[in-house]
């Protein structure tokens, strides 16, 4: 019976969710997710996913907006929810919320965060059984990489601009390695898009044909980077370039737009480009 329920006890923390939590307190004003725990006729307590053992409480007054008639109309046990962080005390161990200050954008972008990080620790689980870590060590390296990029998805992140080299200070190569190939299977740079519009004119028998010679310079600097040229309506021509950083792409920018209004100088027309917001 004894060693039936010793392989039961290292088959559970074994199936345990790798979690990393912050140590200390949080500061005040931050956007915290937690747990609640009991929901009492004055506020709820909440347990906060983020932070090792530390639990704040949402007075009645800070569930929602106006009178509340029944507190458990609005808050129930086990519920996940956003707030923000009124008031600390680590002395006392006093931690205050509020949910009502949290506004709709405040909230869409915490649990967005605290989704991104819950898949981040099992990528990092996942990359500790390829190379064999202990969870003990992940932990470890999990924190550290909290220390330094504030989340763990945000040392993914970083990973996939920078290569597995920035994390092996922390991690040790092979853990390091491992981290960058499971974040360049699941982390897409999102590439960024600038654009404007190019006014050409020729008063040339061959004018559309010098318009279209000018612009054909556009595809000659548009290297490394995606380019799509669009006839808005005589004589605007947009072009929007979409690559892996802003300096990447107004650098292409600049080169297009300058070749292009060479040309078509050169060719005898005329030409000026407008930029537009995105």
């Amino acid at each position: 019976m004894g060693e039936k329920n010793k392989t039961s006890d290292k088959s559970d923390k074994k199936s345990e969710r790798l979690v990393i939590k912050r140590s200390g307190y949080p500061s005040k004003g931050e956007i915290v997710i937690g747990t609640v725990t009991r929901v009492l006729d004055f506020g709820a307590f909440v347990s906060l996913d983020e932070y090792e053992g530390k639990e704040g409480l949402v007075h009645i007054s800070e569930v929602a907006p106006g009178w509340i008639k029944d507190i458990r109309d609005y808050v129930k046990k086990g519920q996940k929810v956003v707030c923000k962080v009124l008031d600390v005390n680590p002395k006392r161990g006093h931690i205050d919320l509020s949910i009502k200050d949290v506004n709709d954008r405040q909230r869409k972008e915490k649990i967005q965060q605290w989704k991104n990080e819950m898949k981040a620790f099992k990528w990092l689980e996942i990359a500790g059984e390829k190379v064999e870590t202990g969870r003990d060590e992940l932990l470890k390296v999990g924190k550290k990489l909290m220390e330094k990029y504030d989340t763990v998805y945000g040392a993914f992140e970083e990973v996939t601009y920078e290569g597995y080299e920035v994390l092996v200070p922390i991690a040790g190569e092979k853990l390091a390695r491992a981290i960058a190939e499971i974040a360049q299977e699941n982390i897409k740079p999102p590439k960024v898009k600038v654009r404007g519009y190019f006014e050409l004119r020729s008063n040339a028998p061959n004018g559309v044909e010098r318009i279209k010679q000018a612009l054909m310079e556009a595809y000659k600097q548009a290297k490394n980077v995606e380019m799509k040229l669009e006839y808005v309506g005589a004589p605007k021509y947009r072009i929007i370039i979409e690559a892996e950083d802003y300096k990447t792409a107004e650098k292409v920018l600049k080169k297009v737009t300058g070749a292009v209004l060479k040309t078509i100088k050169k060719l005898g027309g005329t030409g000026n480009f407008v930029r537009e917001a995105i």
